[in-house]
């Protein structure tokens, strides 16, 4: 053996073994790094093509079962010229990577194994517009923690969540896979599902890293259209949008994603005040940043330069990990030699990926993630799929409910129709890659579980999910399809009416599919496809009681369905325990608490739409519903939306009284609370979720009309009176003025506490000097 391949192992193994757990805890610290020595002792062994490797993440797509030691990246692996892998699961699989890399490559540095482990892993929560419904950041942060148990268990150890994305346009598909239109909701539970992922200490081997993503500003984009152009001022950045991606970095997110879209004309990805002096030098982050698929590659398009360019650009932007497009791997030597970029940004880059994995722990032992036997008692556990029902039902919003016709009585025949109540596969929503979709209960069979011998249901499909064949396929993808059947559309309409007939009450599922939203899934069109409408308008005629069970990844223009459906119950995309969460609320075995995180419009020509806007200066006061010419309003259509930010119905009613503040003024330093009484007044215990907002009434710059600055969920048996507490703070009045200073300025403060976002009783305070 040649001496220097002797010193190399050496040096190897003092950092497998000089790394004790004391230094492994999350490092929140952003001057500190405990593993610099370790990190910097590697890195001196490391050629410039190692160190590129280690930059570089490619999808696993081309390794499968018994391909480990033979496919294109097995051999990229071993030449040291990969980092992490992505979309690959099982931990057999992962240990006979990780083998080839601590094993076969010359520094034995172990890989990082990412996925997009967004809402759950095999046991499936509510999509996140779903789960952020719930308004619960404990139950919020635990589905985190579980899907984070669940990855580690099947050897993944990073995932590429929480979406943190503020979105006010449904028209954009992936306003699923975030937490709606608010920032400060938005921020709470940001921080919830980093501490769910993340835990205390990395060390731990059911703890992964978490990516918050998209950074910046992607769920903003033109005409809500993915991936298009998005261009606001830097004071709505800082105020209304950059919120949730601190929140994150906070709460000591390890690493962040860049996003697609340009900002101030430079896309983010190679935009080097937004990686280097906003997320880094400001807001003090010690992690790295990953693209997202292939985004080097894409600001040629973007027309920032050829690959070589644009690749440059990302490195001295503050990228750290290409995911898919390889540009740093192949091009960043040739800048180098051309003085286009310096070894210390290459260096830099590498440290932050070496110091994730030993953050990990995985220099102590690569193979943490890899036992195949945790796989069997801690993946898609009865007690993990029993949470999970008890999380869909708390994200389901009841949004109508007239003559009380839910609950449902578990007595006489249901009628269950509609393309979505036997549907396995699309129970679970989008972005669900490690779901198996066939393990999801369906509506069907929820209900004959729930309702046992006590009821007859009959089912019928009722209609396809839409007329046109080839839009049905574009909204079916990744194994997601409700198979037609070879009937006519009558055919399938005259089966429905007739198990209609035989039935007291009619339950329909319909709405969107699991992919009709999700990432590159925009529409123009919010309603529900013309086939599935017709059918409920049909199953209306016959003069049953009709609830509607409406599945959306996407707040929907529902105006029709409002007016004239009895009852609506939005389960979004509910996960794995479908059927049975949303048969639990049919029934009453759980009381709807779940409350809107995003506006609903009457129609798309609203949108973009939300609660907290600005005021115009011929605003419409208190004449809002009512035509008044030269005045901020449509001729065609009311201003306000159908069903506004915080609403949700329950089973019960709640009343709100006796609104108290400790003080009617506040200085700077100081603090005050606002107390007020909420009654169960109805006759089922149940849940609500108390809201309060502020109106800051003078600005050096304009103020929103509403802002939400707090929330409580509380249970209230029938007849009870709860006092709920909120305290203020000066932090909770400040916001970015004209200069990006994070300011309260003295003035009057309104303060509103309700139900939703339309909370009238209030009463204001001052701010002092």
């Amino acid at each position: 053996m040649k001496t220097s391949s002797v010193i190399i192992i050496l040096l190897i193994a003092f950092q497998l073994t000089s790394c004790n757990s004391s230094d492994q805890k999350n490092n929140t610290n952003p001057s500190a790094n405990p593993f610099e020595k370790h990190v910097d002792s590697i890195l001196s062994l490391m050629t410039l093509e190692e160190k590129l490797g280690q930059l570089n993440l490619p999808s696993s797509g081309d390794i499968t079962t018994g391909q480990a030691q033979s496919s294109d990246i097995a051999k990229k692996i071993e030449e040291g010229k990969v980092g992490g892998l992505f979309n690959i699961k099982t931990a057999q699989k992962i240990r006979d990577v990780q083998k080839i890399a601590v094993e076969k490559s010359r520094l034995k540095i172990p890989l990082l194994f990412g996925m997009d482990v967004i809402h759950g892993y095999e046991t499936t929560f509510p999509i996140p517009l779903g789960l952020s419904a719930s308004w619960d950041m404990e139950l919020i942060e635990k589905t985190a923690r579980v899907a984070a148990i669940e990855a580690s268990a099947d050897g993944i150890n990073w995932t590429f969540s929480p979406m943190v994305d503020i979105s006010r346009d449904p028209r954009w598909g992936r306003v699923s896979e975030g937490s709606g239109e608010d920032p400060f909701l938005g921020s709470e539970i940001a921080k919830a599902m980093v501490s769910g992922y993340q835990g205390n200490d990395l060390t731990l081997q059911n703890t992964i890293l978490s990516c918050v993503k998209h950074f910046a500003l992607y769920g903003a984009p033109e005409a809500g259209r993915d991936y298009n152009t998005v261009d606001m001022s830097k004071i709505r950045m800082y105020n209304e949008y950059l919120p949730p991606y601190k929140a994150a970095i906070n709460a000591g997110v390890a690493s962040v994603m860049a996003s697609f879209n340009e900002i101030d004309g430079i896309p983010a990805t190679g935009n080097k005040w937004l990686l280097t002096d906003l997320l880094r030098d400001d807001w003090g982050f010690n992690g790295f940043v990953v693209t997202d698929y292939t985004g080097i590659n894409e600001m040629v398009d973007h027309g920032m330069g050829d690959l070589q360019q644009v690749s440059a650009l990302a490195l001295k932007a503050g990228v750290d990990m290409d995911m898919v497009g390889e540009g740093l791997l192949t091009t960043l030597k040739a800048s180098l030699d051309e003085g286009k970029i310096t070894i210390d940004q290459i260096d830099t880059a590498v440290k932050r990926i070496l110091t994730a994995k030993y953050q990990l722990g995985l220099f102590d032992d690569p193979y943490k993630y890899c036992n195949p036997e945790r796989a069997k008692t801690e993946v898609f556990t009865q007690e993990h799929r029993t949470f999970a029902r008890k999380v869909s039902a708390e994200s389901m919003v009841l949004l109508k409910n007239e003559n009380n016709l839910l609950p449902l009585k578990k007595s006489g025949t249901i009628a269950l129709i509609g393309p979505l109540a036997n549907s396995a596969v699309n129970m679970a929503g989008t972005w669900s890659v490690a779901t198996k979709q066939e393990k999801s209960n369906p509506l069907l069979e929820g209900l004959k579980t729930v309702v046992g011998d006590k009821a007859t249901v009959l089912y019928a499909k009722g209609s396809n999910v839409d007329y046109d064949l080839a839009f049905e396929n574009r909204i079916t993808m990744f194994g997601k399809s409700i198979p037609r059947d070879g009937r006519t559309d009558k055919q399938l309409l005259d089966e429905a009416l007739t198990i209609a007939a035989k039935s007291d009450v009619i339950v329909a599922a319909l709405g969107e599919t699991a992919e009709l939203s999700g990432e590159s899934s925009s529409v123009t069109n919010l309603q529900i496809p013309q086939v599935q409408k017709d059918l409920l308008n049909a199953l209306l005629k016959t003069g049953k009681p009709v609830v509607l069970v409406l599945f959306t990844g996407r707040p929907l223009a529902i105006v029709e369905e409002n007016e004239n459906v009895p009852a609506i119950l939005n389960v979004w995309f509910p996960g794995s325990e479908a059927g049975l969460a949303i048969s639990d609320v049919l029934f009453g075995d759980v009381n709807p608490s779940g409350k809107l995180s995003a506006t609903f419009p009457m129609n798309v020509g609203q949108v973009p739409i939300f609660y907290n806007h600005k005021n115009t200066g011929r605003p419409l006061g208190n004449k809002e519903g009512k035509f008044e010419k030269f005045r901020s309003n449509y001729l065609d259509v009311r201003n306000e939306p159908l069903y506004p930010f915080g609403y949700g119905l329950s089973y019960t009613t709640f009343e709100y009284s006796n609104l108290k503040l400790s003080s009617d003024q506040m200085n700077m330093n100081g603090s005050l609370d606002v107390s007020v009484d909420v009654t169960n007044s109805g006759n089922y215990d149940g849940k609500e979720v108390v809201q309060l907002y502020l109106r800051d009434l003078v600005g050096s710059v304009t103020r929103p009309v509403k802002e939400l600055k707090g929330f409580q969920k509380i249970e209230i048996k029938k007849g009870e009176t709860k006092t709920v507490t909120f305290k203020l703070t000066t932090e909770d009045l400040k916001f970015y003025n004209y200069d990006l200073n994070f300011v309260a300025e003295p003035g009057t403060f309104e303060v509103f506490v309700g139900t939703d976002s339309n909370a009238t009783l209030k009463s204001n305070f001052q701010l002092t000097p």
